[in-house]
């Protein structure tokens, strides 16, 4: 249970990050991903910290804390770089292929976890893998609507380049077991 304390540390970064928008006369979106731009990139490290709004980040709030906690304890050996490599590897993608406007927020990252999920449950072919995809999916699955270019103001590029970054992680980490 000691990789609640790391998921609630990483939420509270979150929500940190949001009332320093809110106090600090700069507009932190300006250091989200802008495609094929060089200041663009730092995005490809700060996206998941950054949120448009209250609501935006409430909304990311409790699929970060409930993938985060699935990951950490199922699949205690790999989270971190999983976590890392999500961002890093979904924020290149965002970089590389975008619309040109600042993409931010933690979505992408839940993207990539939910996949990682599901995706693992074919690679570690067993019940408690099996149970875990189907709950993920039950749960999260209307996320699959967030992959379609439905709103300008949502980035599906995030969302579907961090769904593309779970699954290849999920093959990339295919030979780590369940906790």
């Amino acid at each position: 249970m000691n990789y609640i304390k790391q998921v609630l540390v990483f939420i509270g970064i979150l929500w940190g990050v949001l009332f320093l928008d809110f106090i600090i006369p700069l507009d932190f979106a300006k250091l989200g991903i802008m495609p094929r731009s060089i200041g663009g990139l730092v995005g490809v490290v700060f996206h998941p910290f950054l949120h448009g709004s209250l609501g935006h980040l409430a909304s990311n709030t409790i699929p970060v804390f409930v993938l985060l906690s699935v990951l950490y304890n199922f699949y205690t050996r790999v989270a971190t770089r999983v976590v890392i490599y999500s961002v890093l590897i979904s924020g290149v993608l965002v970089w590389l292929f975008g619309r040109s406007a600042y993409h931010i927020g933690a979505s992408g990252l839940i993207y990539s976890i939910a996949a990682f999920l599901v995706a693992a449950s074919f690679y570690n072919f067993n019940l408690k893998s099996f149970l875990i995809a189907l709950i993920i999916i039950i749960l999260y699955g209307g996320l699959v609507w967030g992959l379609l270019p439905v709103n300008p103001y949502i980035s599906f590029e995030g969302h579907l380049f961090g769904a593309i970054a779970g699954i290849f992680l999920a093959w990339s980490f295919r030979n780590e077991q369940l906790e």
